[in-house]
């Protein structure tokens, strides 16, 4: 790898990290995109494998005490995991593609009637219904097409949570898939040792900048969080039909 090319990704975990600090997402957006580019999709994969797990374990245990009511993160996290062996059967039978497609109109229909009604919020009882499918629906997402965040981050910035049950919640159900995605890597082949070492490096420059982002989100109102993540949303949904 050339001294720009990794200079380019490195900046790029930054970037990843000051979002994730803020908004307990985000930190794929410009990491996976750059690194498909530059090199391959099999060696982002793999590369942004140990800064996620390493980003929102440390996340999980800083707002371990702010997770939403009941258990509510541990089934929307749980289900997750579930998904995810389930999407990676469907890899192989169904076209990425065309779910790619489907989910975006999803996720504008969404941000169209959150637009709308800005104080709209989905009722904590029917979230705590819905986390299980809506979980299992992201996991499956991810397994399909390697990305999950338009349906959790979706499903997530409806209910009514504060910035630091959000980030809890997310941090656990990000976590979980990552988990899971671990083995199935190296045993597939995708997780190689040259790749492993890449991502033992790039774990230092998200979790640098997560500091710098969290010091942001601290200072932002609840309005503005939301509005934030509606962004992250709307860039989701495009990469989506790209």
């Amino acid at each position: 790898m050339s001294p720009e090319t990794f200079l380019l990704i490195f900046l790029a975990f930054g970037l990843g990290g000051i979002l994730k600090g803020a908004t307990g997402t985000g930190a794929p957006f410009l990491a996976v995109p750059i690194m498909s580019l530059l090199v391959n999709v099999p060696f982002a994969v793999a590369v942004f494998l140990l800064p996620n797990i390493a980003s929102n374990t440390l996340q999980v245990i800083r707002y371990r005490h702010d997770f939403p009511p009941g258990r509510f993160a541990l089934k929307f996290a749980g289900a997750a995991m579930l998904g995810a062996g389930i999407g990676t059967v469907l890899l192989s039978k169904v076209d990425g593609a065309i779910l790619s497609k489907i989910l975006a109109v999803i996720v504008f229909a969404y941000i169209w009637f959150r637009l709308k009604n800005p104080e709209w919020h989905l009722p904590m009882a029917l979230a705590h219904k819905l986390a299980v499918p809506i979980g299992t629906v992201g996991g499956i997402f991810q397994g399909a097409v390697g990305l999950s965040a338009p349906v959790s981050v979706t499903f997530m910035n409806a209910v009514p949570l504060k910035r630091r049950q959000f980030i809890s919640a997310m941090s656990l159900y990000f976590l979980a898939m990552a988990l899971a995605q671990f083995p199935a890597q190296i045993a597939l082949g995708i997780m190689t040792m040259e790749r492993f070492g890449y991502s033992l490096v790039a774990i230092a420059p998200l979790v640098l900048s997560m500091p710098i982002g969290d010091a942001l989100g601290r200072r932002i109102s609840k309005r503005t969080f939301d509005r934030v993540i509606l962004t992250i949303l709307t860039l989701l949904a495009c990469r989506l039909i790209l």
